[in-house]
Parts: C-alpha cells; sequence; structure tokens
C-alpha cells in the first residue's frame, strides 16, 4: 500500500466517524441515504443569483412543480425522464386547447408549514421568476411566456396560463427547476425594501411543499434532507432521510463507495467511473447528457475573437482526441470530424473540425496574427478533475499556432456569476438544454437575446430568424431543414466549438434501485430506494 492511499482511506474512515455520529444513524442505516459529490449546492434557492447547479438538485428535491414527467427505458435497460409523458405534480388535472393552459391544484397539496398550496402561491412564484432574471426568466421567455400578466388565478385551486401563439415547450416549461412554487406568505415575511421578492432569505431557507425538507445545510460542507410524510404529488420516498455531503477528493469519495460507507457517488471522474464499473459491489450508470455539449467558447466581442478566421483557426488547433482519452478516458461521444456539410438533423452532432495544425497556421496569417495572440482561458474549478488536464492540452496545442493562454481557475461557486457577465474572452464550459428541441439548446446559446448561457456574446439576425423559424414550425421537413442551416451557420461560424458529448455517471452501492436520469443532470432522490 502507497502513502498516498493510506492517506485516502484514513480520510475516509475519519468521514465515516463523522456520519456514524450524525443523525440520520439513529433512524437507521437502512432507510438513510449517504450522497457524495464533489461540489454541492451554494444555496437553497436556484432562483438567487450566483445559484451554481447542484442547486438544481437541491431544489428539485425540496419543492414541488406543476408538473413532472414519466419514465422510459433506453436500449441498456437504464430509467430516463419521459418528455413526451407530462403527468400531475402539484397539479391534480391538467385541461389544455390551443392557446391556455389550465391547472387543477391537488386538495391535499400543502407546504411544509401546513399551509395549503393556492393558485394565488403559484401566480407569485411564477412573478418571482420574472423578478429573478438570468435563467428563471429566460427558460419561461424560451417557452414564449414573456409576462407575469399571463398567468390568471382563476379560483383558489385553478391557474390558467394564457398564451399570446401556441409553443410546443410551454406545457415542458411548468417541470423545469426553476418554476418551483413557493408559499407566497412565508417569503414576503422576510422581504425588504430593497429585497422585494425576498431572495436573500431564500439563498439559506426554504418556503416550498416538496417531498423532502431541509434538516440542515452548510454550504460548502453538507445538506441533510428529511422525508415529508405530508407530500402528497407523488410516491411517498422510501429514503426517509439523505445525508449530501461535498467530498472534494475524488479518492476519498472512491474509497468511501467501495468500502460501502456512502451509498452513492454522483459524477465520479471518467477514470474511477470506468474501473468501478467492474466491482462486482457496485454499479455505474453511464448516460449520455441529452442534448448536452462540452465546448470551448470565444467572446465574439473581444479581440481578436471578432475574427471568425481566429475562432477556426482555434477549432483546428484543438487536441480533440487526447482530451477524450486523457481527460475523459474514453467515457464520451466525440463532437468533432464531421463531414463539411451538415446532413442530419440529429443533435448533438459532429462539427467539421479536426486537429490541423497546419490549416489553423494558415488561418491565423490570414487573419493578420502570424506572431500570434496572447488569451485567458477560463473553467470551473468544481469539474477541475476533467476541466484542468483538458485545458492544460488546449494551452499546449494552441501554443503550436501561437495563441499563448494562462489558465484561469474559477471557483465552482463562482463560475456562474462569472461567465453570465459576458467577461470571459476564452472559457469550457457544459451546457445541456432541459429539453431535447434543437431550437430550444440553439436559443439558449446562440439566440440574440444573449441570454446567460450565450457565453460567447454571439448575436447574428440570420440565426435569430432560423431559430425562431423552426421553434414554432409545425412542418417536420421544414423544421429538419431549420435546425441543419442552424448547425452548419454554428460551425461556420465558430463561436463556440464542440468538443464532446459526455456522459453522466453516478457510481452506486448494488442495492441501489430507482434511479433515473433527468434532463437538469442531477439526482432525484424520491424514486430512490435501498435494498
Amino acid at each position: 500500500m502507497t502513502w498516498a492511499r493510506r492517506d485516502v482511506l484514513r480520510h475516509a474512515a475519519g468521514f465515516s466517524s463523522a456520519l456514524a455520529a450524525a443523525p440520520a444513524h439513529a433512524q437507521g442505516r437502512a432507510r438513510t441515504l449517504l450522497s457524495v459529490s464533489e461540489g454541492g449546492p451554494n444555496a437553497l434557492d436556484c432562483q438567487v443569483t450566483g445559484a451554481n447547479r447542484s442547486v438544481y438538485e437541491a431544489t428539485w428535491n425540496l419543492y414541488d412543480r406543476l408538473i413532472s414527467f414519466g419514465t422510459r427505458t433506453d436500449d441498456a435497460g437504464n430509467l430516463l425522464y419521459d418528455p413526451a409523458r407530462p403527468v400531475g405534480e402539484a397539479a391534480e388535472d391538467i385541461k389544455t386547447t390551443e392557446r391556455t393552459l389550465t391547472f387543477r391544484l391537488r386538495k391535499d397539496a400543502h407546504f411544509h408549514d401546513g399551509a395549503p398550496l393556492t393558485a394565488a402561491d403559484v401566480k407569485w412564484s411564477f412573478e418571482r421568476s420574472f423578478a429573478a432574471g438570468g435563467v428563471p426568466k429566460s427558460q419561461m421567455l424560451a417557452a414564449s411566456i414573456t409576462r407575469p400578466e399571463q398567468f390568471v388565478v382563476v379560483d383558489d385551486r385553478t391557474i390558467r396560463l394564457d398564451m399570446d401563439k401556441p409553443d410546443k415547450l410551454a406545457m415542458i416549461c411548468m417541470g423545469i427547476p426553476t418554476v418551483i412554487l413557493f408559499h407566497a406568505a412565508a417569503v414576503k415575511a422576510h422581504a425588504t425594501e430593497q429585497d422585494p421578492w425576498g431572495f436573500e432569505w431564500t439563498r439559506n431557507n426554504t418556503a416550498g411543499g416538496g417531498a423532502y425538507r431541509v434538516e440542515r445545510f452548510t454550504p460548502g460542507s453538507e445538506i441533510i434532507l428529511a422525508r415529508n410524510p405530508a407530500w402528497r404529488s407523488g410516491a411517498m420516498p422510501k429514503i426517509d432521510r439523505v445525508i449530501w455531503r461535498t467530498v472534494p477528493s475524488a479518492a476519498t469519495r472512491r474509497a468511501l463507495l467501495e468500502r460501502g460507507d456512502v451509498d452513492l457517488s454522483y459524477d465520479p471522474p471518467p477514470r474511477d467511473a470506468s474501473e468501478m464499473a467492474v466491482n462486482p459491489a457496485l454499479k455505474v450508470v453511464g448516460t449520455p447528457m441529452e442534448s448536452t455539449m462540452q465546448y470551448l467558447g470565444l467572446n465574439v466581442t473581444m479581440k481578436p475573437f471578432d475574427n471568425p478566421k481566429v475562432r477556426q483557426a482555434i477549432a483546428y488547433a484543438l487536441p480533440y482526441q487526447k482530451i477524450i482519452d486523457a481527460a475523459l478516458f474514453g467515457r464520451a461521444r466525440p463532437l468533432f470530424g464531421g463531414p463539411p456539410d451538415v446532413a442530419s438533423p440529429a443533435w448533438p452532432q459532429r462539427s467539421p473540425y479536426d486537429t490541423d495544425i497546419a490549416r489553423a497556421k494558415k488561418l491565423m496569417a490570414d487573419a493578420g496574427f502570424a506572431d500570434g495572440i496572447d488569451s485567458v482561458l477560463s473553467f470551473d474549478l468544481s469539474a477541475a478533475v476533467t476541466n484542468e488536464p483538458a485545458c492544460a492540452l488546449i494551452q499546449e496545442s494552441l501554443a503550436q499556432i501561437g495563441v499563448r493562454v494562462t489558465l484561469d481557475k474559477i471557483p465552482g461557486a463562482n463560475w456562474r456569476t462569472m461567465f453570465s457577465r459576458k467577461q470571459l474572452a476564452m472559457q469550457t464550459n457544459i451546457f445541456g438544454a432541459w429539453f431535447a428541441w434543437p431550437d430550444y439548446f440553439f436559443w439558449q446559446v446562440y439566440g440574440g437575446q444573449n441570454g446567460p448561457f450565450n457565453t460567447a456574446s454571439y448575436v447574428d439576425p440570420a440565426m435569430d430568424r432560423l431559430i425562431d423559424d423552426a421553434h414554432f414550425n409545425t412542418d417536420p421537413l421544414a423544421y429538419r431543414r431549420d435546425c441543419m442551416a442552424m448547425y452548419q451557420k454554428a460551425f461556420d461560424d465558430a463561436p463556440l466549438i464542440p468538443l464532446y458529448q459526455p456522459l453522466l455517471n453516478v457510481a452506486m452501492r448494488r442495492g441501489i434501485t430507482g434511479y433515473r436520469y433527468w434532463f437538469h443532470r442531477q439526482i432525484d432522490y424520491r424514486c430512490l430506494e435501498k435494498a
């Protein structure tokens, strides 16, 4: 045994002792789920500024939405959500017309404090989503929900959404993590003149009615969730308590899982996922992330990235296969080396770029930068296990064409805030559209409204017309043509350079069942069970 391995096991043993002291053990280990991940939630409300992706997992389990989705099975026998099967969550009945969605709330839907859920709470929650701006507002705008007045209180238990025009995404939007339902009076009690929507209070407190409630929350360390016995918006969870801890060390997370000290490890490094998959005591589910890509983004408002030849040169200089081999250990789908002209409506798909240093050098010279440039490449440190080696490889490869890159490691708690400011010249980021409609993906990352996920600040009227035509096109053949034209323009203009489509790896003890992949790429504890 090496000293490094001893250190890992010593750390794991200390972690196990801490878990043993946790109140969950008094309730019985069999009904307590112990989960670890590299990062954890930095807030309890996904509508607050700077909320990280882990907050989606917290709010998904702590709050209700009007609807949820059924399940389907992939070719490997794994469970996934089914976007074609919306089902009621807080709503027990749904009626639709071409331009209205009407939701009848459950009689027994209550918040954690015992107050009943009312249509007024639902309307206020959507008004708050607009006030939050950023992701919560942009998600509704993507579904043609443009103003709070579209939500109409019919009576105490009925809320109606009036649409100016039909939109296929409107129903789907009612089940995403950012449209959570708040107890309005509870939040208003903590609002101030400077903060009328109570964002500062909900950052570390909850006002929901979901399947779980917070027992303890220590940002950067742990969150403990206790089952809500009064929950009626779905099947009662089998797990009484969830202890979710942040363990930055991948080696420690792996040791804890292999020893049986924890039950589930979210998103282990690709190498660990590959090796743990052959352990008979464990199972590793690796699901290709729908409508998702890891990319290198170039801010087109900053010189010299306003020059498309420079962007194309960088696209030809990237070490694509090396990144997949060295940083992903092969656990990703390549998004490079495709045909020069788009021939398929599938998304994501391979771009025409591949590593070609000679061609990259010529493009740099043609752009007037034969002597090279200096820039900064930023990445999310909370995903350093893949981002850091990938960025080091990019740095090394770009140096061959005179692009001298300094690496900027941004802490995970600050990542979303930083890229939303649109001040990062180069960034590697992962984006996954919550629903697998290509036009929805493109609206988010290439759309002229320049929303938070358009990290390249790319605005082009021709692209906007293609996105808009595809969004509202009801002719399948015309929709395919619009999508393929979008892809071709994105590849030609190269504000974002696709690297790969990642897998979502989740490792767990063999006795854990019920796991399903969700579009938000986080864990739904409500459906898990322990043998």
